[in-house]
């Protein structure tokens, strides 16, 4: 899962490089000088699929928000502008952690719609970096730096869908939780939020079934979890 071998493309290796450089505590100015430099036009053309461009931009969004964070920790005391606030650069570009995720990785989806609506006039440049289909399991592996967040691991396109099957598993068997003597299925709060996402509640049932967690005839009713937004940084799959 925590698969620290160098991708074959370069620009998903710099993402590699930069998020190591985030856990192990060295200075990550060169990387953020190497993501500002990045010839926007060939981050377009240079993911050339989609296993390319979760790897790059999981990698990178988990990188910059734990350099972001330890710089200033305060930051998350405001977090819709932490979130929103255009204090990354890539490619000379500037973006939000809320383009990298919610624009490129999730296509454009309005962020607190549950999924269902998509902005009607997303940038030229966003729709060019986009992920042709949105994967549900990126929310299994994207970290914002709260305590209920999914713990960070080195994506490569190579590998990527194992590690996301991996992921999803890992966080569904810590967060769901099943009572079979209420009937009560708890699921993590990021599934309510992104509910669309995941193909609706029905879906949701089917997903942690096959997880294992709910026995398969099964029909309990469906809750959202409360989550928890304290600040949690270096948390990274072991």
């Amino acid at each position: 899962m925590n698969n620290k071998k160098p991708s074959s493309n370069l620009l998903v290796a710099l993402s590699q490089e930069f998020m190591y450089a985030a856990k192990t505590g060295e200075d990550t100015k060169l990387f953020e000088e190497k993501m500002s430099g990045l010839d926007i036009e060939k981050l377009k053309t240079g993911l050339v699929n989609d296993d390319e461009k979760k790897a790059f931009w999981i990698n990178t969004y988990n990188a910059f928000t734990q350099v972001l964070l330890k710089k200033n920790p305060d930051a998350y005391k405001d977090r819709k502008n932490f979130f929103t606030a255009n204090q990354i650069v890539i490619g000379g570009k500037d973006f939000s952690l809320d383009d990298i995720e919610h624009g490129i990785l999730r296509r454009g989806k309005v962020k607190w719609s549950l999924g269902y609506f998509g902005k009607l006039f997303p940038a030229k440049q966003e729709k060019a970096l986009r992920v042709k289909k949105l994967d549900y399991r990126l929310h299994f592996a994207l970290n914002c730096g709260a305590k209920s967040c999914p713990p960070i691991a080195f994506y490569n396109p190579e590998d990527i869908d194992k590690q996301l099957d991996v992921a999803t598993a890992a966080y569904l068997n810590g967060e769901a939780v099943y009572n079979e003597k209420e009937n009560t299925l708890g699921l993590p709060a990021i599934m309510g939020w992104f509910r669309r996402d995941f193909g609706g509640k029905r879906k949701m049932l089917q997903l942690v079934k096959q997880k294992g967690i709910v026995p398969e005839k099964a029909n309990p009713k469906i809750f959202f979890n409360k989550y928890d937004w304290e600040l949690a940084l270096n948390n990274y799959i072991k």
